[in-house]
């Protein structure tokens, strides 16, 4: 029951900052943050409890392909949003997500059918970021300007959606193995209820902002789910989740700063 509720306040907690993080800074700057490591760490962590440093360090080295799948289900969700666009929003809503899932869903299916080792997986990862970080560049960047206030509500949504994806995916994890554990903790856990109710306050071009940006940030995502793969067995769980962490954080800070500072430096010369 301690596990349970400490899986519901973590996802709460992480999910309430990111919403808060999209409506002050915009969804651009949510957008690169999203790819920090906070829904994939979540579920590796708590697998790691419930079945085991090894369990939880093979299911990391299929968290990397199982990313390739988040940026399908993303892709997926912006080009249906953007084909039913003059439906009704939750009409949207629904067919998105359907489409999203589905792509999230096939690409997770054909990767459980291929014998990856990390240096692969790991590769091949980076290789779709890439793809993606040029596939998105023409999604356009949109500013929150009339900004929905936090209700009790919209609070709730959110959290219980996040809560629920985390709760799901761990729990399975010992009934369906490391491979499709893994897949599925790269489920954008923390992002997903994001886009929902920022699709649904805002409409679906704040949502395409989001899913522009995601790619930026998931240099971190890639250090971390490396490292946790070769650290947990090395550095057990708590350690190796801050070395993890650390990792991650060097380079989301410096890539942030480098955008910065390029930004700085065109502003100048303007």
């Amino acid at each position: 029951m301690e596990l349970i509720l400490a899986k519901i306040a973590v996802s709460i907690g992480t999910v309430l900052v990111l919403s808060v993080l999209a409506e002050r800074a915009g969804p651009r700057v949510a957008g690169v943050l999203s790819g920090y490591p906070i829904g994939t760490a979540i579920l590796l962590y708590f697998i790691a409890i419930e079945q085991g440093i090894t369990f939880a360090s093979e299911s990391a080295v299929y968290a990397l392909p199982g990313l390739i799948a988040t940026l399908t289900f993303l892709y997926a969700y912006f080009l249906v949003s953007k084909i039913s666009v003059n439906l009704p929003v939750l009409a949207q809503i629904f067919l998105s997500s359907c489409g999203a899932f589905t792509g999230f869903l096939a690409v997770s299916w054909v990767f459980q059918l291929a014998s990856l080792g990390l240096a692969a997986a790991a590769a091949v990862l980076l290789v779709a970021i890439f793809v993606a970080l040029v596939l998105f560049r023409k999604i356009e960047n949109v500013r929150i300007l009339n900004r929905v206030r936090l209700t009790k509500g919209v609070v709730v949504l959110r959290a219980a959606l996040a809560a629920i994806i985390v709760l799901v995916i761990s729990g399975l994890a010992a009934w369906i193995g490391p491979q499709w554990a893994g897949l599925l903790s790269g489920f954008p856990v923390t992002l997903y209820p994001m886009m929902l109710i920022l699709h649904f306050s805002y409409g679906a071009a704040p949502v395409h902002t989001l899913i522009r940006n995601f790619p930026r940030g998931m240099g971190a995502l890639w250090i971390y789910t490396l490292s946790v793969s070769l650290g947990y067995p090395v550095l057990g769980l708590e350690l190796g989740t801050i070395c993890a962490f650390g990792a991650a954080t060097v380079y989301l800070v410096s890539y942030t700063t480098f955008v910065w500072m390029r930004q700085k430096s065109v502003q100048a010369t303007r």
